[in-house]
């Protein structure tokens, strides 16, 4: 699905350039179940942002099905983020005003989906990840283990081929926290590739690819048969 080649990423800080990543190289195939590792500070984000076109590299190349992001306008990436990504982020990213229907119908609006069938789809997929009663509450009167789960809905509300995950259980206590790597396992075994930034272990366990990332630099640690992995 996605070749990452040669990936280099620089920043500039107090106007003196910094490498948050370099000489990237990654491939991940439909139906994998990635883990990524790394201390704070070592470009897990930064890695995450640049494969899902929130970031431009500084240099390298990122194909997705054989297409160039680097070579995409920006309204192009916008569109490869709308309908092929789903991104999870570590702090809910709700938005507090709006209902929990509100927040996860929000990528809809950009399909011209109807008013009945925004309804039907919120519904059901707030059913699934188990909070189809919190529909109409809003974001500061639910746990954060529920608004994780209301956050996994709105990335998954697309149907994205795949989910990006930035510490997805950072912020939960350890019954939550487990309740959600197994929301990711039951996504990614009904064909949903799924990308995890966590130093979560539990996430480590239902992956079958391991990378661990250090000042910039990538190594694959492992491979075994725990997710889906198809060509």
């Amino acid at each position: 699905m996605i070749q990452v080649s040669n990936i280099s990423k620089k920043f500039f800080t107090a106007g003196q350039p910094f490498w948050a990543l370099h000489d990237v190289c990654l491939t991940i195939l439909k139906g994998d179940c990635i883990c990524l590792t790394g201390t704070s500070g070592s470009g897990k984000s930064t890695l995450l942002n640049v494969i899902s076109g929130i970031l431009r590299p500084t240099r390298g190349q990122i194909l997705y099905e054989g297409q160039n992001l680097q070579k995409m306008s920006d309204r192009k990436l916008a569109r490869y983020r709308g309908s092929s990504i789903g991104f999870v982020y570590q702090r809910f990213n709700l938005i507090p005003r709006q209902t929990i229907f509100e927040n996860v119908r929000a990528p809809l609006l950009f399909e011209g989906v109807s008013g009945r069938e925004q309804r039907r789809r919120v519904a059901d997929l707030l059913g699934r990840v188990g909070v189809e009663e919190k529909i109409n509450e809003y974001p500061p009167n639910l746990s954060g283990g529920q608004m994780q789960r209301v956050a996994i809905a709105r990335a998954v509300i697309r149907k994205p081929a795949i989910l990006l995950a930035d510490e997805p259980t950072g912020n939960l206590d350890e019954k939550t926290g487990k309740s959600i790597v197994a929301l990711f396992r039951e996504l990614n075994k009904d064909g949903i590739t799924v990308f995890t930034v966590s130093h979560d272990q539990r996430f480590a366990k239902i992956a079958n690819v391991l990378y661990n990332l250090e000042f910039g630099i990538l190594k694959k640690r492992r491979k075994h048969a725990a997710g889906g992995g198809q060509k």
